[in-house]
């Protein structure tokens, strides 16, 4: 005698090693546009914020240490930070994942690869941030330069 075999249809498919299930692309998910959810938001808001924190430092300590002003160009990189952070939280998109082709709406440290006709346009956002943040840098360090303090 054979077993009974169930012609039941699954509703969800089913993961082997082999072939791990890969997540359907998220609505929030679009290309160029939106690649993290609130948890990784936060996390780029903090990173401005510290780095906002650490520029002010900086500058601070040059001013009380008589430092001569073009000193103060070093400001370029936590500017630079600091407005990368605010720029992917604003944005809700994170220019290390778009250069990664990933994204995470969910819990942090969790990432997905997009589509790879997406890839295209999270790589030129991420290109975007990357520039605006350092422009951004760029002219505070400047104005920090020039400031008669």
């Amino acid at each position: 005698m054979t077993p009974p075999v169930s012609l039941a249809a699954t509703s969800t498919p089913q993961s082997t090693p082999e072939t791990p299930l890969q997540p359907a692309v998220p609505a929030e998910y679009a290309a160029g546009v939106c690649n993290i959810g609130p948890e990784e938001i936060a996390r780029r808001r903090r990173a401005g914020h510290i780095g906002l924190v650490l520029a002010i430092a900086v500058f601070a300590g040059l001013v009380l240490a008589g430092a001569p002003p073009i000193f103060r160009v070093v400001l370029i990189l936590p500017v630079a930070a600091s407005a990368s952070g605010y720029l992917q939280a604003y944005l809700k998109f994170c220019a290390g994942f778009g250069s990664a082709g990933v994204y995470n709406f969910g819990r942090l440290g969790q990432t997905f690869a997009v589509p790879d006709e997406a890839r295209a346009k999270d790589r030129r956002r991420a290109t975007e941030i990357g520039i605006a943040s350092g422009f951004i840098g760029m002219v505070v360090a400047l104005v920090a330069v020039v400031l008669p303090i």
